[in-house]
């Protein structure tokens, strides 16, 4: 049994914590502990609620009693947190995670089994995507594992089912995917765009950072995959939308590659052509509202001209792939020779049909 501290409490920290807290048993986990850097009133709600449900509080000595004077009482100090525990998930935001690693976390290797970063830590170790990599990964030697963005899951599995399902990386001849991504959270106040806000190709070989990573996390594997992104927010909170443009070598079907689809539990299939009426769904009978699919592909959409473009549009539970490869990892972490049984406890959180 081991101790799993979650570093920051906001749209993927706040939801894992209560995920781990509900399977801890099923998973290994003896303990749930999450930092949280800041004393808020707005925020007293979420983290007492979590110290209920049995996560323990932890923050800097210079914080405390700011907790304290809002009710809160922190168990453990920030350092203390992170030497005591076996795996640490550092859900902070962009670029702070690769900051933690050289300040604190590679002070701690002997004593943790690893430590996990969000996709915007590009570099901070081994980028992973449950379901894809888990072969690469080895043990004694991966500490540090990245978990790539939720568009670069999404990116990732179609690649896999639509492309390597039928011959393996030799059956790609190139893929081109835009991303739409959702301008903000709905728990986040600032970043919403008033209209539609076209990205930058800075990359000139993979255009956006999400071919890029997803190009890095099959590097792992030893593929070298043709694969293109570009980029852009729309107005809504709701969710990420995916159009893909893949061109195969082997001749397909759209009956073929929905065969392919429904055979894979981490993929959903669905007949609606709106991302807010899967978000509904989500919010009606997903866990806490998120769907944990790491993609939700639009039939309707989906075609094949030529017997060799795929062309389609498909919806990104964006937290929700996060949530499942920062626990798939950390499991695998620290029990890295029957993680894949003990992880079963989320396939109840799958959904086939959306």
């Amino acid at each position: 049994m081991g101790i799993v501290h979650v570093i920051g409490t906001g749209t993927i920290g706040e939801p894992l914590i209560g995920l781990l807290l509900e399977l801890k048993d099923n998973l290994g986990f003896e303990e749930v502990t999450f930092h949280k850097r800041t004393p808020l009133l707005t925020d007293r709600s979420k983290v007492t609620n979590l110290m209920k449900r049995g996560a323990k509080l932890c923050t800097d000595d210079s914080s405390v009693k700011g907790f304290q004077d809002l009710g809160m009482e922190p168990t453990y100090e920030s350092v203390e947190a992170i030497n005591r525990a076996s795996v640490v998930i550092d859900c902070t935001p962009s670029g702070i995670g690769t900051q933690n690693k050289s300040e604190y976390y590679e002070k701690f290797t002997s004593n943790t089994a690893g430590f996990i970063a969000q996709g915007s830590e590009f570099g901070f170790g081994k980028p992973y995507a449950r379901g894809i990599n888990d072969s690469s990964l080895i043990k004694g030697e991966d500490q540090f594992i990245q978990v790539v963005s939720c568009n670069t899951h999404n990116l990732s599995i179609l690649l896999q089912a639509l492309v390597l399902a039928d011959g393996g990386p030799e059956n790609l001849d190139e893929g081109r995917f835009v991303c739409m991504r959702r301008s903000n959270d709905i728990s986040q106040d600032g970043g919403f765009c008033p209209s539609p806000q076209v990205g930058k190709h800075k990359d000139t070989r993979f255009g956006t950072h999400h071919a890029r990573d997803a190009w890095h996390l099959y590097q792992t594997m030893g593929y070298d995959l043709n694969i293109f992104s570009s980029a852009l927010k729309l107005n809504t909170q709701y969710m990420h939308t995916i159009y893909f443009d893949v061109r195969v070598k082997n001749p397909t079907s759209v009956e073929k590659l929905i065969e392919t689809m429904t055979a894979n539990d981490r993929m959903a299939l669905t007949y609606k052509d709106s991302a807010n009426a899967v978000f509904s769904f989500g919010r009606d009978q997903g866990h806490y509202g998120r769907i944990l699919n790491v993609t939700v592909v639009s039939l309707p959409t989906l075609t094949v001209r030529n017997e060799h473009e795929i062309v389609g549009y498909c919806f990104t539970p964006q937290d929700g792939n996060s949530l499942l490869s920062s626990i798939a990892a950390a499991t695998w972490l620290l029990y890295p020779d029957d993680y894949e049984d003990r992880i079963q406890c989320l396939t109840q959180f799958f959904y086939d049909e959306i």
